[in-house]
């Protein structure tokens, strides 16, 4: 039997009496990249924010692994080994590449987030935070500014930082939104790449990423899962057919 990176049971929560979430029973296997898609309003980054502590649900339980999560605090669920990124990217644009890197590496040193530690002491992460950086294609870059990057490379950039927490399970929040098809590509081979060693769920509007990435595919519509299974399998389901076009399918 597989193993089992992350579980929900029943998984809900609602806001102002709307049901966001309604018993989501989710099952991600170790090792896999699994997409959660569905059209807009489905639930997908309530779902996520939910996995990810974000969002206290109303009701049901979260499992990383053996164990329960559902009470933790976000800071706690990344110390478990579970690490998320967000639809805007979340870099230090004043910082260069490498002192980004060198930032989300601090908890090494046994501190977290200070920026008055002196150059001296964090120079001691610099070989650690190359060899990050040359991991995901941007060694060549390290000393320019954050906020000279491309879109494409500030998620490049922001994907390299939650690595240096060396999480085991890694969540993508629509890591292509507003990209081109270059930048499009570039991220993808990096999400296949960082994927060989650990556990990625992920959400997605693109679905040719979702149909060229994923082992497996939950389909979200109202909060609820619609269907699920390999990339044929759900684009073949006429349940998601008439969710994504918005009309009754009928045979021909």
């Amino acid at each position: 039997m597989a193993e089992v990176a992350i579980r929900t049971e029943n998984l809900s929560v609602s806001f102002a009496g709307f049901r966001a979430v309604d018993g989501v029973d989710l099952s991600v296997e170790a090792g896999t990249i699994h997409a959660l898609i569905g059209p807009n309003g489905a639930g997908k980054t309530t779902c996520f924010n939910l996995i990810t502590k974000f969002i206290r649900p109303s009701s049901g339980r979260i499992w990383l692994g053996e164990q329960d999560i559902t009470a933790l605090e976000p800071d706690a669920v990344a110390r478990l080994g579970m690490v998320r990124s967000f639809q805007i990217s979340a870099v230090f644009p004043g910082l260069s590449v490498l002192e980004n890197v060198r930032v989300a590496l601090q908890p090494t040193l046994g501190v977290t987030f200070q920026f008055w530690r002196s150059n001296r002491i964090l120079r001691r992460l610099d070989d650690q935070a190359m060899a990050l950086l040359d991991r995901v294609g941007m060694a060549a870059v390290a000393g320019e500014r954050a906020a000279d990057l491309s879109y494409g490379r500030k998620r490049v950039l922001e994907i390299a930082t939650t690595l240096a927490l060396d999480p085991s399970v890694l969540l993508l929040d629509e890591p292509m939104a507003g990209m081109g098809a270059e930048d499009v590509a570039m991220v993808a081979n990096l999400i296949r790449e960082v994927g060989r060693n650990r556990t990625i769920l992920m959400v997605e509007h693109n679905l040719s990423v979702v149909a060229d990435l994923s082992d497996r595919i939950t389909v979200l519509q109202r909060g609820q899962i619609l269907a699920e299974g390999s990339y044929a399998e759900v684009s073949s389901d006429r349940r998601v057919i008439e969710a994504y076009m918005g009309e009754e399918v009928t045979d021909a």
